[in-house]
């Protein structure tokens, strides 16, 4: 891989791995348990919050992709980085939709301990393997 390819993708990987790690794993839990914050209102700042961050992980993947893509990578790059990009075209495509049918039905009043949603547990699954996959592919990428 070309030095100045990996180093630009290395860079937002790290960058990318850092905000899944700071919203996800920190501020989404975190939120609930501040005085005063209800599970609408943390629904609430979680839509726009994750809305934000998957903006910047979709620009975030793509100059990865494009990193990737004009550095001559070895396979297993190739590999991380088509699954940390599948994780979350999966999340958005797939998981994010029924969410936020789910939080929107709670902020309309809806008891949320009426029905359990699975989505909240396949997006979880799936930040897991994104952060699994950045990690790795940053080290190599910063490796190269």
């Amino acid at each position: 891989m070309n030095s100045a390819s990996a180093a630009v993708g290395g860079a937002a990987t790290f960058v990318w791995l850092g905000m899944v790690l700071a919203i996800s794993f920190l501020e989404a839990p975190l939120k609930f348990r501040a005085p005063g914050v209800t599970i609408p209102i943390g629904l609430g700042i979680g839509r726009l919050v994750f809305r934000a961050l998957n903006a910047a992980e979709v620009v975030l993947a793509l100059v990865v992709i494009v990193a990737v893509a004009t550095g001559s990578p070895g396979t297993a790059v190739i590999v991380l980085t088509a699954v940390a990009a599948l994780a979350l075209l999966i999340q958005l495509v797939a998981v994010r939709p029924p969410l936020n049918r789910r939080s929107d039905r709670v902020l309309s009043g809806e008891d949320p301990a009426l029905r359990r949603s699975t989505a909240h547990l396949y997006y979880v699954a799936l930040e897991v393997v994104k952060v699994l996959s950045l990690l790795a592919l940053g080290c190599l990428l910063q490796a190269a």
